[in-house]
């Protein structure tokens, strides 16, 4: 889903440069050393699923994987996903460096949304229902990136309304197998690695509920005991 270099009027290309540097910044900000492996395996995965890729008017069709990038690593998707994106752009060309900006917000900042949304749903589910919301996760990122790619093109000129309506349909397929991928992804982690899901900005997350960690020790009445009789006597 890269939009192609001279496609975008150019304060849609400053516009996506601040919010990108912004996305950064946050994230780099909240990646604790202990998610920067995830983080590496991440952006390595959205790079390779995207090298395939189909061109469709100004931008193109390929595997993403950006659901599953903001469910596991929040803010961090940031990053991750500008590092592929940038080295897809040196590299091979795609997309290109003037529109590296916005294409990052373009498929960063859906996936941050989609983190928000999910996780706290996927955290408090079996492995089971927690894929099916993975899968729902995985979809609905691709799809508010269309959307996203959509509103960057209109911005750019009335010329580009047709393919923006384009971009979105023609995504249609991604969007499920997308969604196939992500539920499998998350039940194996909820399965084998639960952890995982604790969000690397979780503590900056207003939902976060340490209670519903599975990677924290659960609180019980006797933990809590000592500490109320405590501040009763106190």
């Amino acid at each position: 889903m890269h939009i192609v270099d001279g496609a975008l009027a150019p304060e849609v290309l400053v516009g996506g440069g601040v919010l990108a540097v912004a996305g950064l910044g946050l994230g780099l900000r909240k990646l604790p050393i202990d998610k920067i492996p995830a983080t590496g395996v991440l952006s390595a995965t959205f790079f390779v699923a995207s090298l395939i890729h189909v061109p469709v008017g100004p931008s193109s069709v390929h595997l993403i994987m950006s659901g599953l990038a903001g469910l596991v690593l929040g803010w961090t998707a940031f990053p991750a996903l500008f590092v592929g994106l940038l080295l897809q752009a040196i590299f091979f060309g795609f997309g290109g460096v003037t529109v590296l900006g916005v294409n990052t917000v373009n498929i960063a900042l859906p996936a941050v949304l989609v983190g928000f949304a999910f996780r706290g749903l996927i955290i408090r589910s079996t492995p089971s229902i927690a894929a099916i919301w993975g899968g729902f996760a995985g979809a609905f990122s691709i799809a508010l990136t269309t959307v996203f790619v959509a509103i960057s093109l209109g911005l750019s000129g009335e010329g580009f309304v047709p393919a923006a309506k384009l971009v979105f349909f023609a995504h249609i397929p991604v969007m499920i197998i997308e969604g196939l991928i992500s539920a499998a992804a998350i039940y194996l982690i909820c399965k084998v690695k639960p952890e995982l899901m604790r969000a690397s900005d979780s503590a900056y997350d207003p939902a976060y509920d340490p209670a519903c960690d599975p990677a924290l020790p659960p609180v019980t009445t006797a933990q809590t005991a000592p500490a109320t009789s405590e501040a009763q006597n106190g």
